[in-house]
């Protein structure tokens, strides 16, 4: 539903009205607000702006507040905060004609427990993380559903171990906002937005609040998961002329950035102005030099903590994906992962640093192969060879989430430890290191000149909106859930 041609009433709005409290109910077309009886403080200031059916507000602009949800409140980005340079950096003013966007596109986690079910029933209710055969495609949603159920007691106790929820959107709002300096330290203004794929806020949402041109909206809604909810709205409000999409996985994969971009096609495709709109899409950055140099700067330094850092092993651990995925889809994920490690090897070699190096795969669920070695597997093996000191790198990873802080700093460093390894040690997150920051930004400014109108597929237009059909979707899914829990032995399979 395009928001641009959305009708609104507000009847009684008076210019220069500096705060009115107002109710209001659901809107028919457009931006939808949940719980629409809730009491709404709109603050006017001046700003001109008008609709397209020739309905002027002026000096208005709306400024709904809705209360967010808390987040955790540690920082992780404990790698360095990217600060502006003291000395002023190359100008880049043939960019500076357009109203750049840049959009950051990344996972999503669950901000509390409660969070943890609806989250994991977005991400296995995506057609790129459980990939069904076509003639079974109905099923996505009910087995979603019965996954999430079953998954969700022990997903809740690996969250509780870090605070209560994933740090991952706290993290990626201040690298956003990292970025956004970086940019600005090279004279190149842009507005950058956070799209995440499975939780709150939504790619649909990022998308919606580029997308109404007609009023100077400034709110925060409690989102949901619809398609009409902000992104769109945000872009178009602030009347980008180019758009430059930087998934924060560094390798490409069709279950990662690969989701996010046929998402973001299906949602171009959907408005008749984004659907012209000039975007570049940086899909995979794991060979850029910035970013391997980042990485060994890492690795050199937590390397100097250990008492023979010349005897320790290296050990990257990468998020895993199914063997079907490289071998029957083509994914590039092995590959690149390959490569990367590689670049990263070559780059610490010409500093002196000769280590012993593995990867190895984590993360696996169900019971399908996953890309191998196992991590699990590979930490008992290292550990009867005798291993004594070992690095852990996330090298799929730029922010520290529940795969950092729970599976690598717990479950997989108790299992080394048990296994014979006697020095444990982690490199963190890229975070917002100030060489990787600047990396991105410099990715983002080369990637300008090639933005076109984004590539419209139907890879997604059979979805299926009927409610009714939904309804009966879920119950399938809740009745299975149902089956499972009362005969626990079969939960195994799942």
């Amino acid at each position: 539903m395009d928001a641009a041609t959305s009708s609104y009433a507000l009847p009684g709005i008076i210019n220069g009205l500096h705060k009115v409290v107002l109710f209001y109910s659901c809107f028919r077309r457009g931006l939808r607000v949940p719980d629409c009886s809730r009491t709404c403080e709109i603050t006017c200031r001046s700003s001109l702006s008008s609709d397209t059916t020739g309905s002027t507000f002026q000096n208005l602009q709306l400024c709904i507040p809705i209360q967010k949800k808390s987040l955790v409140g540690k920082t992780f980005c404990s790698a360095g905060v990217w600060t502006h340079p003291l000395i002023a950096t190359e100008s880049h003013s043939h960019v500076e004609e357009d109203k750049i966007g840049v959009l950051l596109l990344n996972l999503g986690g669950p901000e509390t427990l409660n969070d943890v079910q609806p989250f994991l029933y977005n991400l296995f209710a995506d057609p790129d993380i459980i990939r069904l055969p076509r003639l079974f495609r109905f099923l996505q949603q009910p087995l979603a559903q019965l996954i999430s159920v079953l998954r969700a007691p022990k997903s809740k106790e690996g969250y509780a171990s870090i605070g209560g929820g994933s740090p991952l959107r706290k993290i990626t709002d201040e690298q956003a906002d990292a970025i956004r300096m970086a940019l600005e330290a090279k004279k190149v203004h842009a507005n950058v937005y956070v799209a995440m794929r499975y939780w709150h806020p939504f790619t649909e949402e990022a998308v919606q609040q580029a997308n109404h041109t007609n009023f100077q909206l400034e709110f925060v809604v409690q989102p949901i998961n619809s398609d009409t909810d902000t992104l769109p709205w945000q872009i178009k409000r602030d009347r980008i002329t180019k758009l430059v999409v930087l998934p924060l996985y560094p390798q490409f994969s069709i279950s990662t950035t690969g989701s996010s971009i046929r998402l973001l096609q299906t949602l171009f495709r959907e408005d008749k102005i984004l659907s012209r709109l000039p975007v570049a899409i940086i899909q995979s950055w794991y060979q850029r030099q910035g970013y391997v140099n980042s990485m060994a700067d890492l690795i050199e330094k937590e390397l100097q903590s250990f008492a023979s850092p010349e005897e320790v092993m290296i050990f990257f651990s990468a998020h895993g994906v199914p063997v079907t995925y490289v071998r029957d889809a083509g994914d590039p994920y092995k590959d690149q992962m390959e490569e990367c490690i590689y670049l990263i090897m070559q780059e610490l070699k010409a500093r002196g640093i000769n280590n012993d190096h593995k990867l190895a795969y984590q993360s696996r669920v169900g019971p399908v192969q996953w890309l191998k070695p196992y991590t699990d597997e590979v930490l008992v093996e290292l550990g009867k060879k005798g291993v004594k000191s070992l690095l852990a790198v996330p090298v799929s990873f730029v922010s520290e989430h529940i795969e950092t802080l729970e599976e690598i700093d717990m479950e997989y460093k108790e299992l080394a430890l048990e296994s014979g390894v006697e020095n444990w040690g982690r490199v963190p997150a890229l975070g917002c290191t100030s060489t990787f920051i600047t990396d991105l930004a410099d990715a983002v400014i080369e990637a300008l000149p090639s933005a076109t109108a984004i590539t419209t597929t139907d890879a997604a237009a059979g979805s299926n909106q009927d409610p009714i059909g939904y309804a009966i979707k879920m119950l399938l899914g809740s009745f299975l859930a149902f089956i499972l829990l009362v005969f626990p032995a079969l939960k195994n399979r799942v």
